[in-house]
């Protein structure tokens, strides 16, 4: 058992969501996000692996001036994560939201890649 003590909140729903998520993704590769108050990040990373298929971030030099910490910006990374891991021949994924509740800029992100044709 690995001790939870002295981990905030946060830590500790993202430690049960990673290891929930890891005992049911059956091998598909994991749509792991990170959102900061300016910025969300996308990747697709394949853990058996240890290997970043296919990222997406509003930090990127094309949207790095447009984009900001929106519901829209989330939006656009979720189309372009969608798009780069689909260009890499990755369809499913099990979606880790890092211990972010599934709201706002975390569900558009979502919501977005499965327009754009991921499956989870």
């Amino acid at each position: 058992m690995i001790s939870t003590k002295g981990l905030s909140l946060f830590a500790k729903r993202r430690r049960r969501n990673r290891t929930a998520l890891r005992s049911r993704a059956g091998g598909r590769p994991r749509l792991s996000i990170h959102r900061s108050g300016r910025h969300i990040y996308a990747q697709v990373i394949d853990d058996a692996q240890g290997k970043t298929i296919a990222s997406a971030s509003t930090l990127e030099k094309d949207v790095r001036g447009t984009t900001g910490a929106t519901v829209a910006a989330a939006q656009d990374v979720g189309k372009r994560v969608a798009e780069a891991a689909k260009a890499a021949g990755v369809t499913q994924v099990v979606f880790d939201r890092g211990g972010f509740l599934y709201h706002g800029r975390v569900k558009a992100l979502a919501d977005a890649a499965r327009e754009s044709g991921l499956e989870f």
